[in-house]
């Protein structure tokens, strides 16, 4: 779509009544890291699966100004290790964005390794909110032994993660919902949040949805015209969307959008689900859920 994207949000808030919009799904890294990334996506990596031109590819400080333009009043710093001996690192880096960010969402990782555990704890004791776990990048499995601990402490202390679990844009060897039903069957009060709706296997996660009442979905690049045309959101399931309006929080993965940020909350208007499906998904979901005043 072409258009003002801070004239579009601006006019969307006011017409849905909206203090502001609460994004779930950003990414802030170090430098260095987010650098490679970019990179990565430059070169249409195998995991992108297609060309994947970055929108927002500016420093730090401005990317923070257009969120804040565009009317964001809370975000992640969604990062993910790749290795061992990577995970205490970022969450070193989250802390410190989110001490000089207020309007940043704490945000900490982990990798399956013995120092796990300890690392975890410690990033929620300094007020860590949110967990992102990305399943394709990292390679792992989620059941692997190493993590049970973690994720006992995950569940014992209610704290979100942001798992990036469905086997798009590309399969993984541990992607899918298969490894997320026997997760959630050994540890069922774990509060994850599926990135991108779980796509491509939007149906199984929807199932997963029905059966753990604490399970949300985040609507990152779900309904654009980038993801219908690879990974359709099957109308069949239109109903469903209406049932867990309560459990869908948007997201954009914002900088890494290979179009405006207005077209992630346009894809959304045009669902047509009506304005207080918007305002929870937009606002009230995640304000409730991570006690936002």
């Amino acid at each position: 779509m072409t258009v003002d994207t801070v004239a579009y949000l601006a006019d969307f808030r006011a017409r849905y009544q909206l203090p502001a919009i609460i994004d779930v799904h950003t990414h802030f890294m170090p430098d260095q890291v987010m650098r490679k990334v970019w990179a990565y996506f430059d070169t249409a990596g195998p995991l992108t699966g297609r060309p994947w031109p970055i929108t927002y590819r500016d420093d730090e400080q401005v990317r923070l100004k257009t969120l804040r333009d565009f009317g964001i009043r809370a975000f992640t710093s969604l990062v993910y290790p790749h290795k061992p001996e990577m995970g205490a690192w970022l969450n070193d880096w989250t802390a410190e964005f989110a001490a000089r960010t207020p309007d940043c969402l704490h945000t900490a990782t982990f990798y399956p390794e013995p120092d796990a555990p300890r690392y975890v704890r410690e990033a929620i004791e300094g007020g860590a909110r949110v967990f992102k776990v990305h399943i394709q990048v990292g390679a792992f499995s989620p059941l692997d032994p190493l993590l049970d601990p973690v994720w006992a402490i995950l569940a014992e202390t209610g704290t979100p993660v942001l798992i990036h679990c469905g086997s798009g844009p590309a399969p993984g060897e541990f992607t899918g919902p298969a490894p997320i039903a026997e997760l959630l069957r050994r540890f069922p009060t774990l509060r994850l949040i599926i990135a991108h709706m779980g796509t491509p296997e939007y149906s199984e996660f929807l199932d997963l949805a029905e059966q753990y009442p604490q399970l949300y979905l985040d609507t990152t690049m779900v309904w654009t015209d980038f993801s219908e045309g690879g990974a359709p959101f099957p109308p069949a399931e239109r109903d469903r969307l209406r049932r867990f309006a309560d459990r869908i929080l948007f997201g954009s993965d914002f900088p890494n959008i290979p179009y405006p940020y207005a077209e992630a909350v346009a894809a959304l208007e045009r669902l047509d689900l009506g304005p207080e499906w918007l305002r929870k998904v937009c606002h009230d979901n995640a304000a409730k859920l991570f006690e936002l005043d």
